[in-house]
């Protein structure tokens, strides 16, 4: 846990030199705008604490994730174009070899005040976690390998490159196999836009 502070406080001192750098042409972080509609892709990477309810508690991931570019075509005047909604593939490892995954899907993202922003994923993924009958102690009884991602995060867009955001993942089978522990996971990222 000690670790996870140390990276998010790192993070968010990255984060506020990235900003300070673009401030003269914003006029100010209160005017950060979101990224341009036709960037090719976001880079992000975080530090995530992994699931602190479960057997698995007690250590971190580090999150990595690429969003491709806004799959929403313009319509002038639409209610719509509120929604920028990009294809999502990305990775959460676990620094002490318990649960860790890969996934894809479809990540809506909404400004809701100059730089603010929400935004909601949906997707699958594959784990390694334990899915056999016997799961050993301090490991999660995930039921099968394959389960549905969600993530949802707040963030703020510095400026047009950088943003800052706190997301939760939730990982889980949804009954499809005999067990479902699931696992939750939730953290500080940083996103980079090209």
């Amino acid at each position: 846990m000690k670790l996870l502070c140390h990276v998010v406080f790192l993070l968010g001192l990255a984060t506020l030199e990235a900003g300070a750098a673009d401030l003269s042409s914003l006029g100010g972080l209160g005017e950060a705008q979101p990224p341009p509609e036709k960037s090719p892709f976001e880079l992000r990477l975080g530090v995530f604490a992994h699931d602190p309810q479960s057997p698995e508690k007690g250590s971190a991931d580090l999150n990595t994730e690429i969003l491709l570019g806004n799959l929403n075509p313009s319509s002038p005047g639409s209610w719509w174009n509120i929604l920028i909604l990009r294809p999502q593939m990305g990775g959460t490892v676990n620094f002490v070899g318990k649960t860790s995954a890969l996934y894809g899907g479809l990540t809506g993202t909404v400004y809701v005040y100059r730089g603010l922003f929400i935004e909601a994923s949906f997707g699958g993924a594959a784990n390694d976690g334990k899915a056999g009958p016997v799961v050993p102690p301090g490991y999660n009884a995930m039921g099968c390998n394959l389960s549905f991602h969600e993530n949802a995060s707040i963030g703020y867009r510095l400026n047009e490159k950088w943003s800052l955001m706190g997301t939760i993942e939730h990982f889980s089978n949804e009954g499809f196999c005999d067990r479902n522990r699931g696992l939750t996971n939730y953290g500080a990222r940083l996103g980079y836009a090209f």
